[in-house]
């Protein structure tokens, strides 16, 4: 069975439909102020943040932190995970 990840969260779905149709929790827009984004990359044993390097076995765990070379400041937004 597939699984469908947040690029924001890393909420994990078996469906695009149940992913997308709920609110996220790390919206950029804020917390439950927007949808979940699908994460157009296949499952991996380790991901890797597209702004910094930074590595982890999880989206959920590179989300959680914030990122040292975000766009939009050094620490003032969260890994975001490469394709």
């Amino acid at each position: 069975m597939s699984k469908f990840y947040c690029e924001y969260c890393g909420h994990m779905a078996y469906t695009v439909q149940s992913l997308t149709a709920s609110t996220c929790q790390r919206h950029p827009l804020g917390p439950y102020k927007g949808k979940h984004k699908l994460y157009e990359g296949g499952e991996k044993s380790q991901y890797i943040c597209k702004y910094c390097g930074h590595k982890s076995s999880t989206i959920v765990s590179l989300v959680a932190g914030t990122c040292q070379r975000h766009p939009d400041g050094q620490y003032k937004g969260r890994h975001a995970p490469a394709l």
